[in-house]
């Protein structure tokens, strides 16, 4: 094959930075230019590596995807500019600033992969940033920090802007993964017909195994190695954020990570003195979506997205999924690896493990960029252990946007050519949910919900449920403090109510 149109990852980074000064931590976009240089020191090339650059990518920072990450220090006016200006990359002549989605870092990495192919690339980085723990911490010692920065110029975005919940879960407060993923859980639980405490002791088994994983990587922030009873056990150091999950089975959004992975052609990594024995090629990939908002899914305990792509990724590899050494599933909340399992076949206990890292809850979160971590770990993985081969699931919205890479050192013996996803993406889309009725009134049944808390405790309900037509809503819970904590304590899922509407938010009341 030209050499020139084979392309390879060639270099990883990571940082977790640990400083508890707020004052003296690396705001973003600093701890995004360490992570690059740690990828181009990793490929053997260090600095000309950067020089030779053509393109940069830079993963969209939480604080301008979500209103609850929103940083009073300032806004990058062209994140990627300020990336290259850092990195000094002098030759950069395309820049890319991300839609938001954890399934960016994959979905950008098969689309460069491509464009390698084409000869539109020959070397670009791909990277991203947080310092949530430094802006909090700044925030609660009351410093005024100084993260503005125009360095002029224009970038590209890359992915799909549209936002992951619509207009009306939005006036029912459903308003992003906080509340949407304990909706899901709880339609899980239902499904496997099991009890609030076992299903809430299964998801502690669970992640009990992604928390050994971390307790082994120095890199992840949360390293105590939780049993699946302290995951699970509600109390006032865990308590529940969205019912049924308790803190430790959320993202740990507040740390500060940022990771880097730079990919070339063959040909530019030989020019560049880059050794064999570093290069990880990516063998297998795909990315679907299921439909966009929650109200329109056929359930909430299935993806036919997570499935499809998991299907393409290892046709495109020419592989079975017992052919893959090492897994990484995304894991933000238990029921995304709960999915993830149940649509590719994987049993929780697979004596591979199910994560490299740790996961977002131990690993760290970094908003959009964790997926860049999971690659570089997993780079480091196939390298330890040459020929074998690695999986890497990533996610977007709530268990909407899906993407899957499988990475070796071994050579493909094809050229790199994914199938274009339309093709599978139509079927998919032609699976619609129930017909959603916007304004409820009438008996009706809780399909699943979830209870929100704050501080004090139970705080606002949040349901999706059936009337007698089978058609679906969305509606708010009374306020009420003694039927929140019921709805708690008790299995609600199918209850029997009433629903009714007022300025557009429905309200459901149990019978």
């Amino acid at each position: 094959m030209d050499e020139s149109r084979v392309p390879v990852l060639v270099g990883s980074g990571q940082i977790t930075q640990r400083e508890p000064d707020p004052s003296r931590g690396l705001p973003p976009i600093d701890l995004t230019a360490s992570a690059v240089y740690k990828a181009a020191d990793d490929s053997g090339a260090g600095r000309t590596l950067l020089k030779a650059l053509d393109t940069i990518v830079v993963v969209r920072s939480f604080s301008d995807t979500s209103w609850r990450f929103t940083c009073p220090f300032g806004t990058y006016s062209n994140p990627p500019k300020s990336l290259a200006n850092r990195i000094k990359a002098e030759n950069v002549q395309r820049l890319v600033y991300t839609h938001p989605g954890g399934n960016m870092p994959q979905w950008c990495v098969n689309r460069m992969f491509e464009m390698i192919t084409r000869g539109e690339l020959e070397a670009a980085v791909i990277a991203g940033g947080e310092s949530l723990a430094t802006q909090k911490g700044a925030e609660r010692a009351g410093l005024e920090l100084d993260w503005s920065e125009d360095p002029g110029g224009s970038c590209d975005t890359w992915g799909i802007e549209t936002r992951g919940w619509s207009d009306m879960e939005d006036r029912h407060k459903m308003a992003g993964a906080i509340f949407a993923y304990p909706m899901i859980e709880n339609a899980i639980r239902g499904n496997r017909g099991r009890t609030i405490e076992q299903h809430g002791l299964e998801m502690g088994k669970l992640f009990s195994r992604f928390a050994k994983v971390a307790e082994g990587n120095p890199l992840a922030d949360r390293r105590q190695g939780f049993t699946a009873e302290q995951i699970s056990s509600v109390n006032p150091n865990n308590p529940y954020i969205g019912f049924p999950y308790t803190k430790l089975m959320n993202s740990n959004a507040f740390i500060d990570q940022a990771a880097a992975i730079i990919l070339t052609s063959a040909k530019k990594a030989r020019e560049l003195g880059i050794p064999e024995k570093k290069w990880v090629y990516l063998h297998g990939c795909a990315d679907a979506y299921d439909h966009w908002y929650l109200s329109d899914r056929i359930n909430f305990h299935s993806s036919p997205a997570m499935s499809k792509v998991a299907r393409e990724a290892l046709e495109m590899a020419e592989c079975s999924l017992g052919d893959v050494d090492a897994l990484d599933l995304y894991s933000c909340f238990p029921s995304a690896v709960q999915i993830a399992c149940d649509e590719m076949g994987i049993n929780p206990d697979d004596p591979r493990g199910l994560t490299v890292t740790g996961g977002l809850p131990y690993f760290g979160g970094p908003g959009n960029n964790y997926v860049t971590h999971s690659i570089a770990e997993m780079m480091d993985t196939v390298r330890e252990k040459p020929g074998s081969r690695g999986l890497v699931t990533a996610n977007g919205n709530y268990i909407t946007k899906q993407s899957a890479g499988i990475y070796s050192t071994e050579p493909p013996n094809k050229p790199f050519k994914p199938k274009d996803p339309k093709i599978y993406q139509a079927e998919i889309d032609a699976a619609r949910g129930p017909r959603v009725t916007e304004v409820a009134y009438g008996k009706a049944t809780i399909e699943t919900y979830t209870i929100m808390h704050d501080r004090k405790g139970p705080s606002f309900g949040i349901l999706f449920g059936r009337l007698p037509d089978n058609s679906r809503f969305i509606a708010n819970t009374l306020g009420d403090p003694t039927l929140l904590a019921d709805m708690t304590a008790e299995d609600y899922l199918g209850a029997k109510g009433t629903v009714s509407s007022s300025d557009g938010v429905n309200v459901f009341t149990p019978d």
